[in-house]
């Protein structure tokens, strides 16, 4: 089965397809707001419907919550799952919208034309991509150049309850040589991208309690313990001169980058300081000796979230406050343990704690970091795919955020996740005035005509 016809259909039919799309994007499919659950059924059903129009078994099948799409289609080349998501965002504010969220339209900007609506980027506008390319496939050959399951979740925008439970109950239909998740963006809105490393996320609270009650910072300034202020020293030990984070075995089982992977990312010409620009920052800070992506994408961080205590209303008020609050949390990379790191930090702090002082935690979530092996095959077979279609040679990135649904693959199923995404820095995604470069779903939908040729060809 030949690739060129297959990139003359996208083509022709990309009219067609930016209609579909747009019937998609017109149902407000919010899975967060009990109000739209009727509408996230609808997005299933219609989702099912377009499947089965291009020869797809697929069904809606019932959680919980809502429903997950599955679909199942055969062909010669490996067996390749795609993920996505047909659940979005809630819009508001809605007065910040330029339009109605969900009337979707082509709109011309400085920058290009761009599909204005909520889900367009996210997750949409990606997922089709996906699913146009494989029409394009049925339509000029009949069939497929890969065995294909279809897995389309509605309930990631609010925390996929039901997620690692379907996927334990349905393992056995549900594992694949490969998993494609359509959910990330190219880098630096220019070069196409794999996303090779995402970050693990510990959360921790801490209360830091001493007296009974606020007290008179008259009568007691100087002798009471003051909460705020024995806070302030745990946090401000917590980095040193340097930036290194000081809890006790916190690099454990952090790697260092390879040499073929620092060049590729020294290569992508990131600008630091454009970059920081864009929220009034200049100059970066953390490791030194770290690079500005190293420490986004590959090295582990230590941040203060939130931070209460004492009086904070208007005016003044002159006490010692009884409790005072933090949110900290770490990014985690490689093999890091975050149980290991909690315990090893709730240590750290319960060590600095003067006489008549105590700490209460409440531990907020512990996720491992994911680091996908590029030594497989089909991840240089999709990286040569990608710089086919676009100006820029593909590369592998990592990500400072974290996708679970990556690691759910990896560690649920054996399945190694490949993630790549059209996104652009400037979608707007979870805000208002979303949107999708047409672009973007243009040659999205190449590129995966495209995967799926180099797929098929490595068998």
């Amino acid at each position: 089965m030949t690739l060129d016809p297959v990139l003359a259909q996208i083509d022709a039919d990309l009219p067609d397809a930016l209609d579909r799309l747009m019937d998609l994007l017109r149902i407000p499919s919010i899975s967060t707001d009990p109000a739209f659950k009727a509408d996230c059924d609808r997005a299933a059903d219609w989702l099912v419907e377009d499947l089965k129009s291009i020869g797809v078994d697929a069904a809606k099948r019932p959680t919980p919550g809502h429903p997950m799409v599955v679909g199942h289609i055969d062909g010669p080349g490996p067996h390749v799952l795609f993920y996505g998501h047909y659940d979005v965002q809630p819009v508001d504010p809605l007065t910040l919208w330029d339009r109605d969220p969900f009337d979707p339209q082509i709109e011309d900007t400085p920058a290009g034309k761009v599909i204005r609506g909520r889900g367009s980027s996210d997750d949409k506008g990606q997922l089709m991509t996906f699913v146009e390319a494989c029409r394009a496939w049925k339509t000029v050959h009949g069939a497929l150049p890969c065995k294909i399951t279809f897995f389309f979740e509605g309930e990631e925008e609010s925390g996929s309850p039901s997620l690692v439970p379907f996927m334990k109950e349905n393992a056995d239909e549900l594992k694949s040589d490969m998993a494609l998740i359509c959910d990330t963006a190219l880098f630096d809105s220019r070069v196409p991208a794999i996303t090779t490393m995402l970050r693990g996320m510990l959360g921790e609270e801490l209360t830091i309690k001493a007296a009974s009650k606020d007290l008179h910072s008259g009568f007691f300034g100087g002798v009471a313990a003051n909460p705020i202020r024995v806070l302030s020293n745990v946090i401000a030990s917590l980095h040193d001169d340097t930036g290194r984070i000081t809890v006790p075995g916190f690099y454990d089982g952090v790697p260092e980058l390879s040499n073929s992977l620092r060049a590729q990312w020294d290569g992508l010409g990131f600008d630091a300081e454009r970059f920081l620009s864009g929220v009034d920052l200049s100059v970066p800070t953390g490791e030194e000796g770290r690079s500005p992506l190293e420490m986004i994408w590959s090295r582990p961080t230590c941040e203060v979230n939130g931070i209460w205590g004492g009086y904070t209303g208007d005016g003044f008020k002159t006490v010692i406050p009884a409790e005072a609050h933090a949110k900290i949390s770490f990014r985690l990379v490689g093999d890091q343990d975050p149980h290991v790191i909690r315990e090893s930090f709730r240590k750290m702090v319960e060590e600095q704690l003067p006489e008549d002082c105590d700490v209460e935690w409440h531990a907020h979530g512990a996720s491992k970091a994911g680091q996908f092996d590029t030594e497989y095959p089909f991840y240089e077979a999709a990286r040569g795919a990608l710089s086919d279609e676009w100006p820029d040679t593909a590369a592998y990135i990592g990500c400072g955020g974290s996708i679970p649904i990556a690691g759910h693959f990896q560690n649920l199923l054996g399945t190694p996740p490949v993630l790549i995404g059209f996104g652009k820095d400037d979608d707007q995604i979870h805000s208002p005035n979303e949107k999708y470069d047409l672009e973007s779903y243009h040659k999205g939908t190449r590129s995966w005509a495209r995967v799926l040729a180099a797929l098929q060809e490595i068998g």
